[in-house]
């Protein structure tokens, strides 16, 4: 086990290695089991080899790690099994608090339970909550659910406010809805701390337009002369942003699109690469069309806008740096849809309702959309044809 040689291990060893099994000595090691690094100690008890866990990588770090491995070794010298001994402090901490369950806890289960339950779409969705959740409620994380208040809540907030907003925001809403499930299981009782309206905006006044959460967008004036610089690059991520922006598609839906997807005029995203789990028709403009002409000339793949790597489509962060390089100022790929929406909203007289289920939302109450079953193709295409002439001409 090596216990005369300690500390071997750094945190940058540990970040740069993909080994299975790394020792820091003293018994202490860090192993990988599925897709999770795990702290254990090996010792040795009454002649019998024991293995104790002491965590995870993600919440317990070197330091802690070994913290924890020497009051281990401690309980040893003192001819007290670390194991048993945690069994036996469990159950006194348990004694008289009726199974009290903290927030760190209640949380993980959580989250456990919507990735069972299927409810994101996701690894990054599951990865988002689990960072906030851990990374940014960490002083609070062994509180006993029940007890957190609007003090707690704040105590995590007010050094993301202002500063990293959307972050800010995300995290008071996962906030709320942990502690809403928890009152449902009768963990909690009374008033959620982490409501804004009537709550926490009071004391957390929302920044300016320039740092709240909401996507950046053109300003669908601007749209055509950004068009106009895209059009002077032929390269397969101008190409790409241009059809994202005719067809007000999110950036996942246009990466990921398949030539088998293309049915004449009309581009079906299957319900499984769309946010809201359903079937979505694109009607597709003449220039949308030109553009697919163009791709199908240097057709590599399935994917109508290939990758660098060979079966990939476009990276995540592609369209990013093609809109820096056509001075797109700070606008952001999903922003082009509300580009749309104001262009729609503002400078034509289309429905409201067409131009919402052209971005593919739903609209009106269960009872009304199931009396309108038809997702308006036609109009729509009328819809999508006027939004092309006016990203070409600007008129």
């Amino acid at each position: 086990m090596g216990i005369h040689t300690r500390n071997v291990l750094t945190v940058k060893a540990i970040a740069a290695s993909k080994a299975a099994k790394l020792r820091d000595g003293g018994g202490l090691w860090l192993i990988t089991k599925g897709n999770g690094r795990y702290w254990t100690l090996d010792y040795r008890f009454g002649g019998k080899r024991r293995e104790m866990g002491l965590g995870p990588l993600h919440t317990v770090g070197l330091a802690e790690a070994r913290q924890k491995a020497e009051r281990a070794r401690e309980l040893i010298r003192r001819g007290i099994d670390p194991l048993a001994n945690r069994a036996v402090e469990a159950i006194e901490a348990a004694k008289g608090k009726d199974d009290v369950k903290t927030f760190g806890q209640y949380a993980d289960e959580y989250i456990d339970d919507a990735v069972k339950a299927k409810r994101w779409r996701g690894a990054r969705t599951e990865a988002g909550w689990r960072n906030t959740l851990t990374r940014h409620c960490a002083s609070i994380r062994g509180k006993p659910i029940a007890d957190i208040d609007t003090a707690d809540v704040l105590s995590v907030l007010r050094s993301l406010w202002g500063t990293k907003q959307e972050t800010a925001e995300k995290l008071r809403w996962r906030i709320e809805r942990v502690l809403d499930a928890a009152r449902v299981e009768g963990l909690r009782s009374g008033d959620n701390p982490s409501t804004w309206k009537g709550n926490l905006e009071h004391v957390l006044h929302k920044p300016d337009g320039s740092t709240r959460g909401h996507h950046a967008a053109l300003a669908y004036r601007d749209a055509p002369a950004f068009i106009a610089r895209l059009r002077g690059t032929s390269t397969i991520a101008a190409r790409a942003l241009e059809f994202l922006i005719l067809t007000a598609t999110r950036s996942g839906e246009t990466r990921g699109a398949t030539w088998s997807e293309i049915q004449c005029d009309v581009w079906l995203v299957p319900a499984n690469r769309m946010k809201g789990k359903r079937e979505h028709r694109v009607p597709l403009s003449d220039r949308a069309l030109e553009i697919l002409k163009e791709m199908a000339v240097m057709r590599l793949n399935d994917f109508v806008f290939p990758g660098a790597r060979d079966g990939s489509p476009l990276s995540n962060a592609t369209f990013g740096t093609v809109i820096r390089a056509h001075e797109g100022g700070a606008a952001t790929v999903h922003g082009f849809r509300s580009s749309f929406r104001d262009w729609a909203g503002d400078a034509t007289d289309f429905p409201r309702e067409l131009a919402e289920a052209a971005l593919a939302h739903l609209v009106g109450d269960e009872t009304e959309r199931a009396y309108r079953r038809g997702d308006a193709l036609k109009r729509r295409r009328e819809l999508m044809e006027a939004w092309a002439d006016f990203l070409d001409t600007g008129k």
